[in-house]
């Protein structure tokens, strides 16, 4: 005799569902196993639910306790708006708004929280306007020198998952705004403190009443909503939580009627009994979960459950021991975002999600922009040092003296400079472009016109090494004499006190970067120029060839200190960076340098790093900061290695050239406090292992035969292992009178280099 049909488990009621619903086309064993499992953990989730409640229930019925008269504390928290997810202004509107038209409850105290509120004008309007109403409030601040601690969230990262090795999450990749917003955590969880301040609001509200509301400050409660809370509280009162659905309004005047009842569907709030223990996790940040965490600890079901994890999530909670010990009631309105296309249905729900990304990203960078610009002062010099040079200049070194002096007269017997001077000129046929041949690429000898060029590495092709035969056709050559001899002339002055030295220098500056009739157009277009190849136009490799603006940016510096250049001339060098900064930051080629995983990567981050501490731009070079962090990982092998320089023909030399990059780029950053030196990345590695290794293995580094190799210029690079590894001076037999104070260029050493920063 039948029994009637099998009742179907849990899990295959939920994948019929999904079936039906079309929702499991093409979907992998892999998935309908996770909804399998999922489901299966479901129903045990709320089998024992049912046994907790049952529990509470009888606990409560048998407890002897007199009851607590159900008392309130609606404590709301009041949070920065976030353009462009919010309109500006929105939070002091909404606040307006509740204290204008929201009744008051029978036994509920009002408390508002101002949660770091970032732009201090619009704190004090929030804090002004309470006050004007005499409304009890608690103000957390948000500290600039607080947030300019806390660090990137970069160490984390696995190997190849920085935007420089993965592509999909650079700009326009399909993790871009996720991984964004990731490499920001931990500033985010400061700034926003979301689940910081509903933390801080259970704290103020328990002890105060017997219902703790740590809620939203866009949250708003008619007279009946209230009412429906209170009276299911009363019918229910087992249960130590109450979940209130949550409304989205795009007219804040609907909710003056209060017969409005609109379809309550988003992420509640959550009411907690003034007995409960539970706190919101405060390692999940706003636009990650930080509510819904709570809301999965306590089973709550919802849409939330479906929601994807990506791998930088952190794992779901378990249940809490309290989960189950919830019900639904009343509802509650979020308040006007002031951007209503992003709050209605399907298509506001998936703008929302990138607004509200872009939003984060952008308050955060601009924060970082003021905590640097906070430190930086454009006329300060960025990779000499004050101090250095006040020592030479009483004369405590005087053979830095006698050298400077020297290099300064040389100088003087040469330039000005020009890219009109070339015999060449650029495919553009402007001889305003800067022009030089890739120096590895030769023709192909295979061919008749030898095009397209084929490379040979390590080996230059004539005229594109410096200052050898040849080279005057093009303008490599003339523009290190621009960048080595203004340098030389601009210390010389400083410590010799001989204004010729600064009148020279500042004829070089005028002619290569400001005069109309002789300037270098601001791009780098042609540069290492692989003919036959990307229309005779450089791939972005030749940005490289003015890696040593950073050096020459303290000589201007220095000679705008002796007048030698004056107003006009500095607001046209100036005028100058700027475009070539706007040519770096959209040209494809330049973008191409930027995501090179080698010392082209890092000479670009130092290039464009430099220019914005001249330039007195805090934001880029907060960025800077954290590419260099991404770098890192990519760059240096855990034992300290470079593989990328190791891989070349000429190891030794590049293994050194980068690291010169790499401790340069950390002076420039610690000018304004961002300490590079002590990072390390997942696997340990960081610049003083790099450093080490370098010193370990450098004499047993190959060289190409007949490589005239400078055995010195290790010198600056122990130099900075001694002072960040444990040490404060030079080693032993690196006294300044005994050291090399000028290496050829292509050592990536400045002039004088000893007379850096610390």
């Amino acid at each position: 005799m039948s029994s009637g049909p099998t009742k179907r488990p849990v899990w295959l009621r939920v994948y019929l569902e999904l079936k039906r619903a079309g929702k499991l086309a093409g979907a992998p064993l892999a998935t309908l196993a996770r909804i399998r499992e999922r489901a299966k953990n479901k129903a045990v989730r709320d089998r024992l639910a049912r046994q907790r409640v049952g529990a509470a229930r009888r606990a409560y019925e048998v407890s002897r306790s007199a009851p607590v008269k159900d008392s309130f504390v609606l404590v709301r928290i009041i949070g920065n708006d976030l353009e462009p997810r919010h309109r500006k202004g929105q939070s002091y509107d909404n606040v307006r708004f509740i204290l204008d038209n929201e009744p008051e409850f029978p036994d509920c105290e009002k408390f508002w929280i101002v949660n770091r509120i970032v732009d201090p004008s619009e704190e004090a309007r929030i804090v002004d306007l309470l006050q004007s109403r005499g409304q009890s409030f608690h103000a957390i601040p948000f500290e600039l020198d607080t947030y300019r601690q806390i660090p990137w969230n970069t160490d984390g990262l696995a190997a190849n998952e920085s935007r420089l090795s993965n592509a999909d999450n650079r700009p326009g990749g399909q993790n871009a705004s996720r991984y964004e917003t990731h490499v920001r955590h931990r500033k985010n969880l400061y700034a926003m403190n979301n689940n910081g301040a509903r933390n801080a609001a259970l704290e103020i509200a328990r002890g105060r009443a017997k219902w703790l509301m740590p809620w939203d400050g866009n949250c708003y409660l008619t007279a009946p909503a209230f009412q429906q809370i209170r009276t299911a509280i009363e019918h229910n009162p087992y249960f130590r939580y109450v979940v209130v659905p949550m409304a989205r309004i795009v007219d804040n005047a609907l909710l003056l009627d209060e017969t409005f009842t609109p379809p309550a569907e988003e992420e509640p709030q959550i009411i907690f009994r003034s007995d409960t223990t539970e706190l919101f996790d405060e390692n999940y940040g706003y636009g990650r979960r930080p509510k819904i965490e709570m809301l999965w600890r306590l089973g709550v079901p919802g849409l939330w459950d479906r929601f994807r994890d990506d791998a930088w999530d952190i794992p779901r909670p378990r249940l809490a021991a309290d989960a189950g010990l919830f019900q639904n009631a009343g509802w509650v309105a979020r308040l006007d975002s002031g951007r209503s296309h992003l709050e209605v249905g399907r298509a506001g729900f998936r703008a929302r999600l990138g607004k509200r990304d872009e939003a984060i990203v952008g308050m955060l960078d601009r924060c970082d922009a003021s905590a640097i610009a906070q430190k930086l002062d454009p006329a300060r010099l960025a990779y000499y040092d004050e101090d250095m040079l006040v020592a030479a200049r009483q004369g405590q070194n005087p053979h830095v003296q006698q050298e400077l002096r020297a290099g300064a007269e040389q100088a003087l017997l040469r330039g000005p400079f020009s890219v009109m001077d070339k015999s060449g000129c650029a495919p553009s046929c402007d001889r305003h472009d800067y022009f030089q041949p890739a120096p590895y690429w030769w023709p192909d000898p295979r061919k008749p016109d030898g095009l397209p060029f084929i490379r040979r590495d390590g080996e230059h092709a004539p005229g594109t090494a410096l200052y050898s035969a040849g080279s005057e056709a093009y303008d490599r050559t003339r523009l290190q004499r621009v960048l080595d001899d203004t340098t030389v002339l601009a210390l010389a002055t400083t410590v010799l006190g001989d204004l010729r030295y600064a009148s020279h220098a500042a004829r070089l500056v005028r002619t290569w970067f400001v005069d109309p009739e002789t300037r270098m157009n601001p791009n780098m277009r042609y540069a290492q120029v692989r003919r036959g190849r990307d229309n005779n136009e450089g791939p972005g490799y030749g940005i490289l060839e003015l890696a040593d603006l950073y050096f020459f940016l303290d000589a201007v510096r220095l000679i705008e200190r002796t007048g030698a250049l004056d107003e006009r001339d500095s607001q046209g060098f100036r005028a100058w960076l700027s475009s070539y900064c706007e040519w770096l930051d959209t040209a494809p080629a330049a973008k191409f340098e930027f995501y090179r995983l080698n010392n082209h990567g890092v000479f670009f981050d130092l290039q464009r790093a430099a220019i914005a501490a001249f330039l007195g731009d805090g934001a880029a070079l907060a960025k800077a900061g954290l590419y260099a962090r991404e770098r890192i990982a990519d760059q240096i092998a855990a034992d300290g290695r470079l593989p990328e320089e190791l891989s070349r023909t000429r190891p030794r030399h590049y293994a050194m050239f980068a690291l010169q990059g790499w401790t340069t780029l950390a002076r420039i950053l610690s000018s304004v406090g961002d300490d590079l030196w002590g990072y390390r990345a997942r696997g340990g590695q960081g610049l003083v292992e790099a450093l080490r290794w370098v010193a370990a293995h450098a004499d047993t580094l190959a060289t190409i035969r007949g490589e005239k190799f400078d055995e010195e210029r290790i010198q600056p690079l122990l130099d900075d292992l001694a002072r960040h590894d444990g040490g404060e001076t030079m080693p032993a037999g690196m006294q300044p009178e005994a050291t090399k104070l000028v290496f050829h260029p292509d050592c990536a050493i400045p002039p004088f280099w000893i007379l850096r920063r610390p």
